[in-house]
């Protein structure tokens, strides 16, 4: 499966070619946040701006995997799209108390029901979004016509998967695809609104290389160390799952000096190791100027790996970080970015995803508007 769900996920090329359906869900969404502006007594904070970008990420992986349009980001939310997204929410905080609690409590305590409800609707929602798709292909087949469009259509026509194997893909690439980036996202804007020079110069890197209404190709990106940098250092920070796990399926494995059997359960707590001053100095401090070259510091490269590594990487890594380039560039080249007044600092909760503990509040200052301020 994995083969055959990589081919049009991994490769940076594959990725981009999203470019035009993630621009017009950023732009919708830029709309967006300037509406919340609006509605609040300043005219310049966002609340929960995990919220607002959850619902940006929801509706860009659905417009990719489905290629319609599901209403996220628009200003009333439909029915099931909104059932949809409180279903991936209840699911991840169950998941908590499914993964801890003994299984003779399953029939006892109600977590074990509501996390499988959760379920059973995300798997419906996606199911009927992927049958009409199915129906959509079939009646062009019968008129003759060529198929033409993106993932789904590539899954559905490929003839390599299972119908149901489509359905079980689908699904958790959505889920994958939500809690994930948004969070990452938050974090980013998070830190470089309390980090002004880090936003200066990212601000002048993007005006730079993607001015005006540009929109970033994969070329742009690679001469963009900042905005790259400044993912790869919130991703070093805030590792979207803290810890995973691995089984030595094949044989028994050494490490130093100690032997493990067949069979082991391996546990990386990757929040840990990338936080560790053995592997980065300063490990706590938001720099990320930490990974360009001539600051690369000399570690273990696997000490931040928030993507996993080899035959069973994220398969959406390079959608996720497609999205963060384009949305980054988009509002630090309209907004100047400052934390709320009250300046208060953000811990993490962990819920399966690394999430922020409370809400994080910012002020966007429109550039033109920012130095008066």
């Amino acid at each position: 499966m994995r083969s055959v769900l990589n081919q049009r996920m991994m490769k940076p090329k594959e990725a981009f070619q999203y470019s035009a359906v993630v621009n017009e869900v950023v732009t919708d969404f830029v709309d967006m946040l300037d509406d919340m502006r609006k509605k609040t007594p300043s005219g310049v904070m966002v609340n929960d701006v995990s919220n607002a970008l959850y619902r940006f990420s929801f509706e860009a992986i659905s417009y990719i995997l489905f290629e319609t349009r599901i209403g996220c980001v628009d200003k009333v939310i439909p029915p099931d799209t909104k059932k949809f997204i409180t279903s991936i929410g209840d699911m991840l905080t169950n998941s908590v108390f499914v993964s801890f609690l003994p299984s003779w409590t399953n029939n006892i305590l109600p977590f074990w029901k509501w996390y499988i409800q959760s379920w059973d609707y995300m798997f419906e929602f996606g199911n009927k979004l992927i049958d009409q798709k199915m129906e959509k292909i079939q009646a062009s087949l019968d008129r003759g016509e060529e198929i033409e469009g993106e993932y789904l259509t590539y899954l559905l026509s490929s003839g390599k998967l299972t119908t149901k194997e489509v359905y079980g893909s689908v699904a958790e690439l959505l889920l994958a695809g939500v809690d994930t980036t948004s969070n990452t996202l938050a974090w980013a804007l998070y830190h470089l609104s309390r980090d002004m020079e880090v936003q200066e110069a990212l601000y002048q890197e993007l005006a730079t290389v993607v001015p005006g209404e540009t929109v970033p190709t994969r070329e742009h990106i690679t001469e963009m160390p900042w905005l790259k940098s400044v993912i790869k250092e919130t991703l070093r920070l805030y590792p979207v799952v803290s810890t995973n796990s691995r089984v030595a399926v094949e044989k028994e494995i050494i490490v130093g000096d100690y032997c493990f059997r067949k069979g082991t359960l391996f546990t990386l707590c990757h929040y840990q190791i990338s936080r560790d001053e053995k592997n980065f100095s300063e490990p706590n401090r938001f720099y990320p100027q930490r990974w360009f070259k001539e600051n690369k510091e000399k570690n273990n490269p696997f000490c931040s790996i928030p993507f996993g590594y080899g035959v069973r990487t994220c398969v959406g890594r390079r959608l996720a970080e497609l999205e963060m380039y384009m949305i980054i560039s988009r509002i630090l080249k309209k907004y100047e970015l400052r934390p709320e007044p009250a300046g208060r600092e953000i811990d993490t909760v962990n819920r399966v995803v690394l999430a922020p503990k409370k809400p994080i509040n910012l002020q966007f200052l429109e550039r033109h508007r920012a130095q008066s301020v």
